[in-house]
């Protein structure tokens, strides 16, 4: 008996220094393939890719901004920072510092999209977004710039354009945000919707479900919904009746000549309304 608890005391130890030694060549497999970020901040972005690949990383360049503290083609900043444990071969992302600011920004309102773009390549600056807008008058021209011409203190050498669109001659609609109409009166609702050109269509909410007879042998088929946004309508309703809901919701963009749908309070029987 007491050679058998030997035997298994002896396993038992056996399999304990295997799973410890399982646990640390796990860890070291683990941290083998792990490296600690190190510090790139101030270096040349060469010097930079020179660290970072001795370290098993790599480097992203991720964005260009002025700085008057860091001289140009010293990386500004870092993600992940200094002393985090990464993964081999994850990427750090670095900001390249410009320098101070030397280069004016250009006036290019009035140059088409494609003279406005080879400026902005001609100053070493990078082009932005460019937005287009339907506006009467001669497709394919800068109408306002960001930064503004001849800025000082901008943050990057990123200019954005705004473009007047090829469809520009076709004439648009004005639009409008919506109105709050719920709380209101009809009448003050009908007023504020004829003043952005909104036609107003309005129903009654329907009346509450009345309770099946106790011997009914089955209930009545329910009666076929309107589209959802489709309401009927009804006569123009008392000054008593308020607005309970509508649609569009507030603050939605609207085009004149839109339909706005509204329901009432009940205080109407069901007709038609009169166009607005």
């Amino acid at each position: 008996m007491k050679r058998i608890f030997t035997l298994l005391l002896g396993a038992l130890a056996m399999v304990a220094v295997a799973l410890v030694s399982a646990f640390i060549t796990m860890r070291f497999a683990i941290h083998g393939r792990e490296a600690v970020v190190p510090t790139l901040t101030g270096l040349s972005v060469a010097d930079a890719s020179k660290t970072a690949a001795g370290k098993g990383l790599r480097l992203t360049l991720e964005n260009r901004f002025y700085s008057s503290d860091v001289p140009a083609g010293r990386v500004l900043a870092q993600d992940p920072a200094p002393g985090f444990r990464v993964r081999r071969e994850w990427p750090i992302r670095i900001t390249e510092s410009l320098g101070g600011q030397r280069v004016n920004i250009p006036d290019l309102t009035g140059e088409s999209e494609r003279a406005a773009t080879v400026s902005i390549r001609r100053l070493s600056l990078d082009l932005g977004a460019v937005a287009h807008l339907s506006v009467p008058g001669d497709p394919d021209v800068v109408l306002t710039q960001t930064p503004p011409v001849n800025s000082a203190g901008v943050d990057g050498p990123r200019v954005s354009l705004l473009v007047s669109d090829p469809d520009s001659d076709t004439a648009q609609p004005p639009a409008y945000v919506m109105p709050t109409l719920v709380g209101l009166s009809y009448s003050a609702a009908a007023a504020r919707a004829n003043s952005a050109g909104l036609r107003l269509i309005a129903a009654t909410a329907p009346p509450p479900a009345a309770a099946p007879p106790a011997d009914a042998a089955a209930p009545a088929p329910a009666a076929p919904s309107l589209p959802p946004g489709v309401l009927p309508v009804v006569s123009p309703p008392t000054s008593a009746s308020l607005v309970i809901a509508q649609y569009p919701q507030p603050g939605r963009r609207v085009v004149q000549g839109d339909a706005v749908h509204i329901t009432l309070s009940r205080a109407a029987s069901p007709a038609t309304v009169p166009p607005q």
